[in-house]
């Protein structure tokens, strides 16, 4: 497990499942010859030898005095996505691997989504004698109200199994709370809207004691992104807003002392975009952190 300290804070990360990736699976664009023309800086972390993107699924524990947060809670065990075959009934250690860094489910105080897609809202809920039930029973959830408006209303019957089974329960329960998408949980910790990947998509901001992060959640998938932020995802529900959230992201976050922890970045995960020509690069952290 990597982690950064920002101030007060200590941002871990938690992965569930890592590997290669063909890159036109995920961003259309991303034909070999595109792609290799960023091989200098994106191997070898985040592309491999055969010319695949390396991808992570993970979430990041957030400690600060007094409460630990939970950001995205990956794509969990027994879950029946025969729609999305990758995700279908996983079996991971992950919250062994949670527990073993110390953060057993009873010891998260929150969790927020940066989303509701099957990868950033499965753990949210476990398997426990035939019912879905909340994973970490004492956390306070924050799910994006319009997120929650626009997935719920959904039709397709994957979309509506994932709601019903890592989302409802943990309603239910009396456990989440729905939040506007610049929701502040406190001054070291806030939500930021990055719309595009879907409609009520947010990043999460990180301050203390003078350092900052940003975790991106969706908003991009890759490293490559930052150095072609039109490359969009086949999973962007508005793929034009999602060009022009990323073009500002990396305007805004740009030779600046801001980490970048990316949602689905391979290790290391952080870094800082900086300015290369008339776009950006992706530079990894190289401090033993993440």
């Amino acid at each position: 497990m990597d982690t950064l300290t920002l101030g007060r804070l200590r941002v871990s990360t938690v992965v569930e499942r890592a590997g290669p990736t063909r890159p036109t699976w995920l961003l259309p664009d991303a034909v070999p010859e595109a792609v290799e023309r960023h091989r200098d800086w994106l191997a070898p972390h985040f592309l491999d030898d055969k010319g695949r993107f390396l991808q992570s699924i993970h979430a990041f524990v957030v400690r600060a005095p007094g409460y630990t947060a939970l950001i995205d809670t990956c794509v969990g065990n027994d879950k029946d996505r025969g729609g999305r075959a990758p995700f279908h009934m996983m079996r991971t250690s992950f919250l062994e691997d949670l527990a073993a860094a110390g953060v057993p489910p009873e010891s998260v105080d929150l969790v927020l989504c940066t989303h509701l897609h099957v990868d950033h809202v499965g753990w949210n809920t476990r398997l426990e004698g035939g019912r879905w039930v909340p994973t970490f029973p004492r956390a306070r959830h924050l799910f994006g109200r319009r997120e929650w408006e626009h997935w719920s209303a959904e039709r397709d019957p994957d979309t509506a199994r994932i709601m019903a089974d890592s989302v409802a329960p943990v309603l239910d329960a009396g456990l989440a709370e729905l939040v506007d998408m610049d929701h502040r949980v406190s001054d070291e910790l806030w939500l930021e809207p990055t719309p595009g990947h879907t409609p009520g998509h947010v990043s999460v901001r990180l301050r203390s004691e003078g350092a900052e992060a940003v975790v991106t959640g969706d908003l991009m998938h890759c490293p490559v992104q930052v150095a072609e932020p039109q490359w969009s995802s086949h999973f962007d529900s508005d793929a034009e807003q999602a060009r022009k959230t990323r073009q500002a992201f990396c305007e805004r976050h740009a030779d600046t002392d801001v980490a970048v922890l990316g949602t689905h970045f391979h290790h290391p995960t952080a870094g800082r975009i900086v300015r290369h020509g008339d776009t950006w690069r992706f530079r990894v952290s190289h401090r033993g952190d993440t």
